[in-house]
């Protein structure tokens, strides 16, 4: 099958780091985030992947081409944002025919595709979407989802939680048929809102509930809980752990650090903590520093005594 990777945002949440790297390149532990989110896919099911993007595209270009993957990967442009469903419509002429995958590109998730594909093959209809449990659905697109048949019957985009069917949210994977192209508007457009509400009135949608880990790795607070899943279940091929701790390559830690993760050819000064933090290459920090919950660009120099909490310092920044 073919598979189109959703990563046409800015990544405006994680400016600094994305205005000179696009989100999908941001690295987590010794990969890129976009490699996280491919790694869930079954090679051997996997014939081509199309990247849809809007931001940085010769960047994943020039990136692309300097990797070894099993499978082809085209980067299709967004010149103007389309939505989930415009994005995807935006890949039409580069699929090929049968069924197709779609995952957000941010996403870190066990969920096991190959079978999850096996369950869409088995059940029928046109779509079939990952479905995770959350305390407060609020925020996402709730299922209401059938347990005996498998079948998603309504589905609703954002509901107020005592409005929400269920606890069940769309976890950001699909697997489509090409007859959904049938059910989609032209221009720009919202697959949660414009499409799957109708196809489940006619019961062709499926839900595919997984237990495990998923997590949307938008936001700062997200990518250091991404970053801690990676290193929790052991995706990395490079560096150590220790204490819940990621260390990459030629990695001098005088200091203590505490549920992070710290890039190759850095260096951490004695006396210096750092407590739920990401700390990317060949980043330089002294003596006596405290650093929580904070995201530290390629590069930076942090000297010594400096305090920083709950900051994203942007690559080749000095810290006085």
């Amino acid at each position: 099958m073919d598979v189109v990777v959703l990563a046409g945002g800015f990544g405006t949440r994680l400016r600094p780091w994305t205005n000179s790297i696009p989100k999908p390149l941001l690295p987590i532990l010794d990969q890129s985030m976009i490699e996280h989110v491919l790694n869930v896919l079954p090679e051997s099911e996997v014939d081509k992947v199309l990247i849809a993007a809007g931001y940085g595209i010769d960047q994943m270009r020039d990136y692309f081409s300097n990797i070894d993957l099993p499978y082809e990967v085209v980067i299709v442009e967004e010149t103007e944002p389309l939505g989930t469903g415009g994005a995807i419509a935006n890949c039409r002429p580069h699929l090929s025919d049968g069924t197709f995958c779609v995952i957000n590109g941010d996403l870190i998730t066990s969920l096991k595709v190959k079978e999850m594909l096996e369950f869409h093959k088995e059940n029928g209809g046109l779509a079939t979407i990952s479905l995770w449990p959350v305390e407060d659905p609020s925020r996402f697109g709730v299922a209401d989802y059938i347990g005996e048949t498998g079948k998603i019957m309504r589905f609703q985009e954002k509901p107020p939680i005592e409005e929400a069917f269920s606890n069940l949210i769309n976890a950001g994977t699909y697997l489509l048929e090409p007859e959904i192209f049938d059910y989609m508007p032209d221009g720009r457009h919202s697959m949660e809102r414009d499409v799957y509400e109708k196809i489940a009135e006619n019961g062709v949608l499926n839900g595919f509930p997984f237990e495990g880990m998923f997590v949307d790795a938008g936001t700062p607070e997200s990518f250091v809980e991404a970053t801690q899943a990676c290193i929790n279940s052991g995706r990395f091929s490079t560096g150590e752990t220790k204490d819940s701790t990621w260390f990459g390559n030629n990695v001098v830690n005088s200091g203590k650090i505490i549920s992070s993760s710290v890039a190759r050819n850095s260096r951490v000064g004695n006396g210096t903590i750092v407590e739920n933090s990401v700390i990317l290459e060949g980043v330089k920090i002294g003596e006596n520093c405290s650093i929580r919950n904070c995201l530290i660009g390629n590069n930076c120099i942090i000297h010594d005594g400096s305090s920083l909490d709950g900051l994203i310092l942007d690559h080749e920044t000095i810290v006085e």
